[in-house]
């Protein structure tokens, strides 16, 4: 019998979704910019900045993980996360856009510690809002369906920030006025973090942890004797590529390639068509077929639409077609890979004898957030290398520098994801049979 998740819950979810990615997006699309063109930071500074927040997310993601596997409160274990992280979301964003004043130096030490502190408070919130998806109900179909829901939730929250942003900045004083970029972070974060927080109001678990929490030292072994896992990893590292760089250069690409910011929004709602439509179609496909085979046949799909407009030139009308058939497929890798994510936590539960959604979730966002950061590496690297300069004349340097990294870095990411999903070896069969002996296993703890 279906263990069925209201659709107010699902609405929820998905809602909370929406509301975090508008202001991981904003952040993602701008904080460079911000940086280097309002608070004249040095582009190598930004790079120094990012890389090291990106090292302490390695620590931070896996201690939240652990921590909230080892939470057991009478709200649950992921929901107190949920209560608290918005609020401290909400601060942290406003902050990293605002400009402070004082010393060159003293500039680069406040925005390397509010964008610290930013990193740290999303993942406060990030890991359980994902991890809680495991736990909503033990019908695999229906945690498939709340992780497409929460995906598509994020997808448009991703789309709100670039359609809308652009307008919303020139309301506050347009995108060469820091102020404006601190208001329009206020009404992003505000909108975003009241929708986050009705998950922790609102969003059940129905998988209840063990009666004691788990070790340390023991919990760590979620990862590292979970070869599937190890092999998925890799891959998402690499394949959350391609959508980060194209976030982190969008804004340069539009002004500098095609003329004109306001190309932002049609790049965001290339976004929107070809992400829902992939990550909508998903669940259909992973009943039929092995998802290793569909995230494999995406990543094929993928660079070849990603690598076509750089090749075949032409202008924006080119451009924004090809670029919303890459973002369909990557619609599938994104529901794919989160759905396998769940099946290597039945794995590990089957041979180690407990569940680690939490750690398992936040090496998924530690993944992302890493992905990110390099691609802000990667931005901040090539304008050095592009001899960039705030408000320069385009050159063929430039465009072919951002064009290649809007493009080319993108389908060179899709093919080498491919790579370890081929040492990825739970097949359909086996995960149900796995799930099969967690459910007699724990009819039998009853």
């Amino acid at each position: 019998m279906r263990q069925k998740i209201a659709a107010g819950e699902k609405l929820v979810y998905t809602g909370s979704l929406l509301g975090q990615n508008m202001i991981y997006s904003f952040v993602t699309m701008y904080i460079m910019f911000f940086f280097t063109d309002l608070l004249r930071i040095p582009s190598q500074s930004v790079t120094v900045i990012m890389v090291a927040a990106s090292l302490w997310d390695a620590v931070n993601d896996i201690l939240m993980g652990m921590i909230a596997d080892r939470t057991k409160t009478r709200w649950g274990k992921f929901r107190p996360y949920l209560l608290a992280g918005p609020a401290v979301i909400l601060l942290t964003t406003i902050f990293c856009f605002t400009q402070f004043g004082g010393s060159p130096a003293g500039t680069v030490a406040v925005a390397a510690v509010c964008y610290v502190c930013w990193g740290m408070s999303y993942t406060v919130y990030d890991i359980p809002i994902w991890a809680i998806s495991s736990v909503c109900s033990r019908d695999a179909d229906e945690k498939n369906g709340m992780v497409t829901l929460g995906k598509i939730g994020g997808t448009l929250g991703t789309v709100v920030v670039s359609v809308g942003s652009v307008s919303l900045l020139g309301l506050f004083g347009g995108e060469r006025s820091a102020g404006a970029y601190t208001a329009a972070a206020a009404v992003v974060a505000g909108a975003g973090a009241l929708l986050m927080l009705l998950s922790g109001f609102f969003v059940k678990e129905r998988i209840q942890p063990a009666a004691t929490g788990v070790p340390f030292k023991k919990n760590i072994h979620t990862i590292l004797d979970n070869a599937p896992l190890k092999a998925l990893m890799v891959a998402l590292l690499i394949v959350n590529m391609v959508n980060n760089l194209r976030q982190v250069a969008q804004m340069h690409f539009a002004v500098y390639v095609w003329g004109d910011s306001g190309y932002v929004t049609w790049i965001g709602l290339s976004l929107v068509l070809g992400m829902v439509f992939g990550m909508a179609v998903s669940p259909a496909l992973i009943r039929r077929f092995d998802k290793k085979h569909i995230f494999l046949a995406a990543c094929a799909g993928g660079a070849v639409s990603s690598a076509l407009p750089f090749v075949l030139g032409g202008g924006p009308a080119v451009g924004l077609v090809l670029l919303g058939v890459s973002f369909f497929f990557t619609g599938l890798t994104t529901i794919c890979s989160t759905s396998m994510l769940m099946d290597t936590i039945d794995y590990a539960e089957q041979k180690l004898g407990f569940r680690g959604e939490g750690v398992v979730f936040s090496m998924n966002t530690f993944l992302n957030k890493l992905s990110s950061t390099l691609a802000k590496g990667l931005l901040g690297v090539s304008l050095t290398a592009m001899h960039y300069v705030d408000n320069m004349a385009p050159n063929a340097t430039l465009t072919t520098g951002l064009s290649a990294l809007v493009y080319l870095a993108p389908a060179a990411c899709f093919v080498l994801a491919a790579v370890p999903l081929l040492f990825y070896r739970l097949r359909p069969a086996q995960i149900e049979s796995i799930r099969q002996d967690l459910e007699t296993r724990r009819s039998a703890e009853k």
